[in-house]
């Protein structure tokens, strides 16, 4: 069965992360109602198997490639570059997806890797696509976050340990952290932006390639109580195409249905301070319609 019931044929969308996991299911089913899809991933191996998987399930599927490493900013600009220079059609759907778990080191920038992947490379990617999607009729951007948010430890946040190596050595709290940044950054993007509708959402625990970073036999072990891809991509398709997730925007989204954030996800000036020291790091200006 169909896991969109709407018709999205005449939508462009794009989900990062696409090639494997929640993103390659998200990808195939918005290929499947009809949207056009742009598939933005690192490995250009493993998506091209991705497309060509997906093209084989939906015959006709309107399908295209993007380079996209959210660990080097310089890279994520070339990628923003690109996808706009294509054409000058809206995005209607943006799905940052792509993320990874139980990492280590620094990204090119010398971020800490979780907080540089999971974080800092959706910011930039999303302020560099918002205008494009702010022109599409009903546009949405659904950040996949995580429950694992709660968990977030500091007081309110170790700022100075987003810029050092992962300090961890199961580098599951540096996790933690940036998932909260995922939900305060939806949050706080969704008071500074009109016209658009933004999600961020626990998927479910999901046996898929975040985890692939987790040595083995652990992650294996772990994996067996996890939910399918499947099963973990119903959350991120209800909030992209679902009529009654429209104009929710700004919300905590857990099974399809809005959920109660940590306190200090729903903490103001916290979203805020991550907002302007992201754009100070990251060196690019702010996007959003109000400040």
């Amino acid at each position: 069965m169909a896991l969109v019931q709407a018709d999205l044929t005449s939508l462009h969308a794009v989900v990062t992360g696409a090639n494997t996991g929640i993103g390659k299911v998200t990808a195939l089913e918005l290929a499947r109602a009809g949207a056009r899809v742009t598939l933005a991933c690192r490995n250009q191996d493993k998506a091209q198997a991705a497309m060509d998987d997906i093209a084989a399930q939906v015959p006709g599927a309107k399908l295209a490639l993007l380079r996209l490493d959210l660990g080097d900013l310089a890279q994520v600009r070339q990628a923003a570059a690109e996808l706009l220079s294509r054409d000058e059609a809206p995005i209607d759907l943006l799905v940052n997806n792509a993320g990874l778990a139980g990492a280590h080191g620094t990204t090119a920038q010398g971020f800490e890797m979780h907080f540089g992947v999971n974080h800092m490379g959706p910011f930039v990617f999303t302020l560099l696509l918002l205008e494009r999607v702010k022109a599409a009729p009903s546009p949405r951007i659904v950040n996949v976050a995580s429950r694992a948010h709660y968990k977030a430890a500091g007081d309110p946040l170790d700022w100075d340990a987003q810029t050092q190596p992962t300090a961890t050595r199961t580098g599951f709290p540096e996790y933690c952290v940036s998932k909260l940044c995922n939900v305060l950054f939806s949050a706080e993007l969704d008071r500074r932006t009109e016209g658009v509708d933004i999600y961020s959402l626990h998927p479910g625990v999901i046996a898929s390639d975040v985890w692939r970073e987790v040595p083995w036999p652990f992650r294996g072990l772990m994996k067996m109580f996890m939910l399918t891809v499947e099963q973990g991509a119903m959350t991120t398709l209800h909030c992209a195409s679902a009529a009654d997730a429209a104009g929710k925007s700004g919300l905590y989204w857990d099974d399809s249905k809005p959920k109660k954030p940590s306190g200090k996800a729903r903490d103001e000036a916290l979203a805020a301070e991550l907002w302007n020291r992201s754009l100070a790091w990251a060196e690019i200006e702010d996007a959003t319609t109000t400040t």
